[in-house]
């Protein structure tokens, strides 16, 4: 858990991730797509250390684990919820907040 702690302080945005998810790939998309800086772990190219971080996400309240998104420390959720607050026009504020994007 205190690892999962650390790699979310890392960076203003954080997303655990599968490189063979779809909804993963979506949520990649999308901020790539904004101009955002992530990073992005993927769970299945770390053997061992990608299930230990899976069920720390589990226990955070990760449903599913992946793709699991936080910004500013905080966990905003996956792929539904991420592009509900994009299509409702609160993502771009909330990374404006923490310092995600500068536009």
């Amino acid at each position: 858990m205190e690892r999962v702690s650390r790699m979310i302080a890392e960076k203003p945005v954080v997303i655990f991730s599968k490189s063979c998810c779809c909804m993963s790939y979506s949520i990649k998309s999308l901020f790539s797509d904004l101009g955002v800086n992530t990073a992005v772990y993927e769970l299945d190219e770390m053997p061992r250390a990608g299930r230990d971080i899976e069920a720390a996400l589990s226990t955070l309240g990760c449903n599913p684990t992946v793709p699991a998104v936080f910004i500013g420390g905080q966990m905003v959720g996956g792929e539904s919820e991420v592009m509900t607050l994009h299509l409702q026009g609160a993502l771009k504020p909330k990374l404006k907040t923490a310092g995600a994007l500068w536009l």
